[in-house]
């Protein structure tokens, strides 16, 4: 190192430790009022035990979901005219449920499923099938003709 570096460097060194080196702190400008506090790492749970000792069987099986089939003059003539079996189901099951438990429960498929909730708060539900499949032979088969 030469004489006149090895100087600047001490003289450096002298008003560093002479002045201090943290004497300029720079604020940081802020242009928002409202202060968001910064994302820190939020890792997951780690838990001891499980909460619960046996995970609950399945709550909406298709026997709760499928309450009874529903036979009126009018499903009789759906069953005849539009090839559309007609249920009570339960009032928090969704289409695909309906579906689903249709499937499971008369081995049929469902081309479409409308629902509505009566006005004595029960939900009923009209199940169009497939072409294939015959309304008025899985009726017989249920067993409420």
């Amino acid at each position: 190192m030469s004489p006149n570096k090895a100087i600047a460097k001490a003289q450096a060194a002298k008003k560093a430790a002479v002045k201090g080196v943290h004497a300029k702190t720079v604020r940081k400008v802020r242009t928002n009022t409202s202060f968001r506090t910064p994302k820190t790492l939020k890792l997951a749970r780690v838990p001891k035990y499980t909460r619960k000792s046996v995970p609950h069987l399945p709550r909406m099986d298709q026997y709760r979901v499928i309450r009874q089939p529903l036979n009126t003059e009018s499903s009789m003539k759906k069953i005849e005219d539009n090839n559309t079996l007609t249920f009570l189901v339960d009032v928090k099951a969704n289409k695909n449920q309906i579906k689903q438990a249709v499937k499971k429960l008369y081995d049929v498929d469902a081309v479409k499923i409308n629902t509505l909730i009566r006005p004595n708060g029960t939900k009923k539900a009209y199940v169009r099938l497939t072409a294939d499949a015959d309304a008025l032979d899985i009726a017989n088969r249920i067993g409420f003709i």
